[in-house]
């Protein structure tokens, strides 16, 4: 099974973070402790700049969980329709060759749900498989490739679509002066990508894999799960929409997790960390970042890639670590034979890991 491309999608509205910190700071002024909260806040959040689905002046004027469900579908058609061409295009596909499509989101709903939309827009077949997947946030990324690749192990003819959309900005709760809150309005943005899945007997993965045309071999994938950790990261729904739960203590247990995590998953694989050439990670924060750096002993610049795309687009939950995928397939995915480690982590609290084989 192989990775064939990668396609990415950002709305137009492309802010500085600081314009956006002073536009947030301006709506909540009534709490006068915020803005110098929010300004050292944001300014740690190791971001540049963000792509935000809509302007600025719209997000003020939104009030209801149900009128900005309704701009998530909007914009998650539109980008998500975007993401899915710009993959297939690279690879020339159309929608008919698909056959099954996983699609995934934390940051809105939909019934009928964003990939069977697309099916009728696109012109996907009617005998199509989809498999929407809602809850996994951040981890989804790397989890919606493992689901994908099960798919095309079980039919290794065919091809595999998964697609993420979040619009983390139609999450942000202006009422909300929580410290959970406050980070999230500054750490997450908005965008999508598709990921085209190749099965072993497909032309495309059987295609010679190249520097100039890199196409990874899914070795093995490695889901785990961490007991009595769901209090850590998520949402509490209400009226007013998705309030963020983001504890402090998220940090400490990627830490203490996941090198323990990442060394069985390549033993059971006959293989040990000095045999990984390049890791390609979620991009979920600073601290979050420096805790796989130091919890992976990785040398300088391991992860430039993942601290790049938090830096240029935010952090965008389930799309970020297909955003990082992207650049390794475009810019350095490493000699023909060498291995790369792909991992999220996410609500639940759980992580994702994928061996992958240039």
């Amino acid at each position: 099974m192989r990775i064939a491309s990668v396609g990415t999608a950002f709305p137009a509205h492309r802010y500085p973070q600081a314009v956006i910190t002073e536009a947030l700071k301006e709506r909540m002024q009534d709490k006068l402790e915020i803005p110098a909260v929010m300004n050292r806040l944001h300014s740690n959040c190791g971001v540049d700049f963000r792509h935000i689905m809509f302007p600025l002046d719209t997000l003020g004027t939104l009030s209801g969980f149900g009128p900005t469900n309704d701009l998530w579908i909007k914009g998650a058609l539109e980008l998500g329709q975007q993401a899915i061409q710009k993959a297939l295009d690279r690879v020339g596909l159309t929608p008919s060759d698909i056959s099954a499509i996983f699609f995934t989101s934390v940051t809105g709903i939909a019934c009928p749900s964003i990939d069977a939309r697309l099916v009728n827009l696109m012109g996907f077949p009617r005998d199509i498989k989809r498999t929407p997947i809602f809850g996994l946030g951040c981890v989804a990324g790397a989890a919606g490739i493992s689901r994908a690749t099960d798919y095309v192990r079980a039919y290794p003819k065919q091809y595999a679509l998964l697609l993420s959309v979040e619009l983390c900005s139609l999450t942000w709760q202006e009422d909300d002066y929580s410290m959970a809150n406050l980070v999230a309005c500054g750490l997450f943005g908005d965008g999508a990508a598709a990921v085209v899945l190749a099965g072993e007997e497909t032309p495309l993965a059987q295609k010679p894999t190249s520097v100039e045309e890199p196409c990874p071999r899914v070795v093995a994938t490695r889901s785990t799960f961490y007991p009595d950790t769901e209090h850590l990261m998520g949402w509490n729904i209400d009226d007013s929409g998705f309030n963020i739960v983001l504890s402090a203590d998220v940090p400490e247990l990627v830490s203490t997790k996941l090198r323990a995590t990442v060394e069985d998953f390549l033993a059971d694989n006959d293989m040990s960390m000095g045999q990984i050439c390049s890791f390609i990670m979620h991009s979920g924060g600073p601290k979050v970042l420096k805790a796989m750096e130091s919890s992976l002993d990785l040398p300088p610049n391991a992860l430039a890639a993942s601290w790049n795309s938090l830096r240029q687009r935010g952090n965008l939950s389930s799309a970020s670590v297909l955003t990082v995928m992207q650049d390794f397939l475009l810019n350095r995915p490493g000699s023909p034979g060498c291995y790369s480690m792909m991992g999220a982590m996410g609500p639940a609290f759980c992580s994702e890991l994928l061996l992958l084989q240039w």
